[in-house]
């Protein structure tokens, strides 16, 4: 499969270089109301255009400023530039989360395949001037560096909210929106604090667990659900949940040894198709003895933001209320 992407990517960039041999010495004339190529003329250059050299975990490229033409392959980050008014041209439009659905809108933006698998002939045809990318289209970064600059930014679970700022203030420095990148953190900020004051005058533990369609993950400190424990300030009810990517499997027998006294419940079948839902995978005599089920303590978290889109403005804050409301119970 990556041969033949290769071959794909390979043979369309040897069409471009022909075909601009081909016309190099001539001039196209306009037609009424056409389009203009590219040209010096033509490119809205801004006063203070200049270039960013960006260093990433995957490596380093240099662009210039206020790049025009954006794909994104991260519901996160495009979460951030819409909130700070960043136009994209394309994105993979497969789990669009609601409060992004304007995007779903194939007369505006093009799909440029998934989060894993994307379409490298419709990109190269859009032409971007960049290219953003996280975890689940790492392994296509080679490809996609191929075509356009191509950046890597992701979330580091042991310290979310430091994560978000940092690529925040990447794509406000980027595009020229540091204000408006800094009055979002603030507000975040704001709620995350309000948060750890109620969750440390409560001194509660909690567990989070990811149901999948009758399976059950826990995950602890080091993990995508991490923010729970590192930024708001629960304790662990297992501190010894190991660490892996998609959780540690675990039982309802489980669940209920180490008898959280909160349980949040992310519902990945939701999103991703399934036959059982998180509440009826609840709904069992095991967890009915649990400290949580008896207190009403058993919060199910929007798995649509939690699993597919966090890391963004509006995202984070959708999860910091559900964490605020959990509390009020």
């Amino acid at each position: 499969m990556k041969n033949k992407k290769n071959i794909i990517v390979s043979a369309l960039l040897l069409s471009a270089v022909m075909v601009l041999s081909a016309c190099g010495n001539s001039a196209k004339a306009e037609e009424p109301g056409e389009t203009p190529e590219t040209s010096v003329e033509s490119v809205n250059v801004p006063e203070e255009a200049g270039e960013m050299t960006i260093t990433h975990e995957l490596g380093e490229v240099t662009l210039s400023k206020n790049p025009e033409k954006v794909i994104v392959f991260d519901y996160g980050l495009l979460d951030i530039m819409d909130n700070i008014g960043v136009e994209v041209i394309g994105l993979p439009m497969g789990n669009i989360p609601s409060f992004l659905e304007k995007y779903k809108d194939e007369s505006k933006y093009a799909n440029v395949g998934t989060l894993k698998e994307p379409d490298f002939e419709k990109i190269f045809e859009l032409s971007p001037d960049v290219i953003f990318i996280s975890g689940r289209t790492a392994e296509a970064y080679e490809e996609l560096s191929k075509i356009a600059p191509t950046v890597y930014l992701t979330v580091n679970s042991e310290d979310y909210m430091s994560s978000v700022e940092d690529n925040a203030a990447l794509i406000g420095e980027l595009f020229g929106k540091e204000s408006e990148v800094e009055e979002n953190i603030s507000s975040l900020k704001a709620k995350v604090e309000e948060i750890t004051e109620k969750v440390a005058e409560k001194d509660e533990n909690a567990l989070v667990v990811l149901a999948n369609d009758g399976s059950l993950s826990a995950y602890g400190r080091v993990s995508r659900f991490g923010i729970v424990h590192n930024t708001l300030g629960f304790k662990e009810a297992d501190e010894n949940i190991e660490e892996a990517t998609h959780g540690m499997s675990i039982t309802y027998e489980y669940i209920l040894e180490k008898n959280p006294e909160n349980l949040y419940v992310i519902d990945r079948a939701a999103v991703v198709g399934g036959e059982t839902d998180a509440s009826a995978a609840m709904d069992n005599d095991i967890i009915k003895e649990t400290e949580a089920f008896k207190n009403g303590k058993i919060h199910y978290l929007n798995p649509e933001v939690w699993y597919i889109t966090s890391g963004g403005f509006t995202g984070t804050g959708i999860m910091l209320d559900e964490i605020s409301e959990s509390l009020e119970k």
